[in-house]
């Protein structure tokens, strides 16, 4: 009998230490599981965040992107149809002879005076001309071909006439400047 107790004893004793072994691995599993999953959720909010975040900052980089743009063309469809009232008073000073000005002096003067105003209006707002003269070269980029002449004594690609000036709201083109262009002298 005493042979069999201690065996017992020993079987009994490494089944308890079995069970309480595994009820451990239970209940530390369960609690690794739960830990792992509030570590995953924790990630997601994260990167949920994270990205909430950075658009937010692209969203404020836009818009401020956009408010810039606005004020610096918003204006832009007004500027090109003032450019007609710009060309209309130019053509009107420089038809005027010697004998007009002389008789309307008050009127021309008060036209003149009128177009400066307008050009410090434009310049104010960031509407720089684009002057081409007879001779310069054409520029695709600022110019526009209205008619192409042989014309001697010039190179393919001379400006040959100046039509209407053209220009610029900041970078951006508002209308090209209009002019005629050497081709090869035939």
């Amino acid at each position: 009998m005493s042979d069999k107790e201690p065996t017992n004893f020993l079987d009994d004793l490494a089944e308890a230490e079995a069970e309480i072994d595994a009820e451990n691995d239970v209940d530390f599993s369960d609690e690794e599981l739960e830990l792992d999953a509030l570590r995953a959720e924790r990630d997601e909010l994260r990167d949920k965040f994270m990205r909430a975040l950075a658009d937010a900052e692209n969203s404020r980089k836009r818009s401020e992107r956009d408010r810039k743009e606005a004020e610096n063309y918003g204006g832009s469809k007004l500027a090109r149809d003032l450019l007609p009232v710009y060309d209309n008073m130019k053509r009107a000073l420089e038809a005027a002879t010697d004998e007009q000005r002389e008789v309307s002096a008050a009127l021309l003067e008060g036209v003149e005076l009128t177009m400066r105003e307008l050009v410090n209006t434009f310049k104010k707002h960031g509407i720089e001309p684009i002057s081409p003269q007879v001779g310069d070269k054409f520029d695709p980029q600022t110019h526009q071909a209205m008619f192409e002449a042989p014309v001697p004594d010039t190179k393919a690609g001379d400006i040959i006439q100046v039509a209407a000036e053209g220009f610029m709201l900041h970078d951006r083109l508002l209308r090209p400047a209009q002019v005629g262009v050497s081709s090869t002298p035939g």
